[in-house]
């Protein structure tokens, strides 16, 4: 089964956007530009490494060209069962799998990366990363030292980072190497992320997030907080706050997909650190890396399997059509808005010609072809896009 990775604070990059902005999918960048009436294309396109070193920056452009992969990804007719974010990709996952409305989660973000960059602001914080030294060992070097630092992110064998005050992190580094670390580099970041540095943040994090319509994922999203997959919205809203605070369990978050059955791992955004994560955590598993609209077609050349095999086998087709039968037809959308499926249409049920499936808004959505409807390929009140499969039917 395959699984999307999203990117976290860290991996933007000036013009990260440029390549995608003649892209069909550059449309959401509209949508969230009109969503916190902010124009977000200037972040993608635009600014310099100063402007996206601003948290709230970084966060956002960082999110949105995840999500405008994602949707690139989606129109080519690959899904995935599950979805895992490292930090701010936490929130990409659960809009993903439609756990989060698409503008909501643009205004989430906003407002998360606003809090942490008021947080990182007194007292001052760093991060670095530890290599060489595992788990445990980095545990005792923070514990080693009397100061304010703590581990920030377990991210694979032998790489860990740890955050807190300047000096705190000297001491535990030095700890470090005293147990066998191979290198202690510093990290380009505003503040002590996922440590208690960020309980000032917590309120309004929380108040953002208790606004917030929350809905049971799609599949399977694993957490960062404890690394275990979670449906319960009300579970999620609490994850979400603790993050803040606490480590990001992304090697456990690794294992416990691999032992869910997931084999593949396709990370979207506009970095490859995650990838290489995976190199590290499951040495044997397929992993590939969506920047560009090139990578695409490398993409389907990497998984060359059919579409109908990407998701998990026991669910419902996914985005399948002409290309796997020749006669199964899609229904795709007639304009971009959230999708409200009529509800005497379901699976199995015949469709003539004309037929109204449901609406997108105020525009009616018929089908163009007449026959059985197998699946749903957009799920109620989802946000979808101009041109995306919305149904599969087997035509007559």
């Amino acid at each position: 089964m395959i699984v999307f990775t999203y990117s976290g604070q860290g991996s933007q990059k000036p013009g990260m956007g440029t390549p995608w902005s003649d892209h069909p999918s550059w449309e959401l960048v509209g949508e969230a530009s009109d969503a916190i009436g902010r124009d977000l294309a200037h972040l993608l396109l635009h600014s310099d490494a100063g402007e996206l070193r601003d948290t709230q920056n970084a966060q956002l452009a960082t999110f949105l060209l995840s999500m405008v992969i994602l949707d690139a990804v989606e129109r080519v007719g690959v899904d995935a069962a599950g979805h895992a974010g490292h930090s701010l990709g936490e929130y990409s996952a659960l809009t993903a799998s439609g756990a989060l409305d698409f503008s909501d989660a643009v205004s989430l973000v906003s407002e998360r990366g606003a809090a942490m960059k008021v947080a990182a602001e007194a007292p001052v914080g760093i991060m670095a990363v530890i290599l060489g030294l595992d788990d445990d060992g980095v545990d005792a070097a923070c514990s080693d030292v009397d100061g304010d630092v703590w581990v920030a992110s377990y991210n694979a064998p032998g790489q860990v980072v740890v955050a807190g005050s300047p000096d705190g992190v000297s001491r535990a580094g030095e700890a470090a190497r005293e147990r066998g670390a191979k290198k202690v580099a510093a990290l380009e970041v505003s503040g002590a992320f996922h440590t208690p540095f960020m309980a000032p943040a917590r309120d309004r994090l929380s108040a953002a997030i208790t606004g917030t319509d929350l809905r049971p994922p799609e599949g399977t999203v694993v957490a960062n907080v404890d690394a275990t997959a979670h449906q319960n919205p009300e579970t999620w809203r609490v994850l979400m706050n603790a993050q803040l605070c606490s480590p990001v369990r992304w090697r456990q978050s690794l294992l416990t997909l691999a032992d869910s059955g997931f084999t593949t791992f396709v990370e979207l955004g506009p970095g490859s650190v995650l990838t290489g994560l995976v190199k590290r955590t499951l040495p044997g598993a397929t992993r590939l890396t969506v920047n560009t609209p090139d990578h695409l077609d490398r993409m389907l050349d990497i998984l060359a399997v059919p579409a109908a095999e990407l998701a998990d086998p026991d669910s419902a087709p996914s985005h399948e059509g002409e290309h796997l039968f020749a006669t199964d037809r899609m229904v795709v959308s007639p304009c971009a808005g959230i999708f409200t499926p009529i509800e005497t249409m379901v699976t199995g049920s015949r469709v003539t010609t004309g037929a109204l499936l449901g609406h997108i808004g105020d525009q009616e959505v018929r089908s163009s072809f007449a026959g059985e409807l197998m699946a749903w390929l957009a799920v109620d009140t989802e946000r979808v896009t101009s041109s995306q499969p919305i149904a599969w039917i087997r035509s007559d």
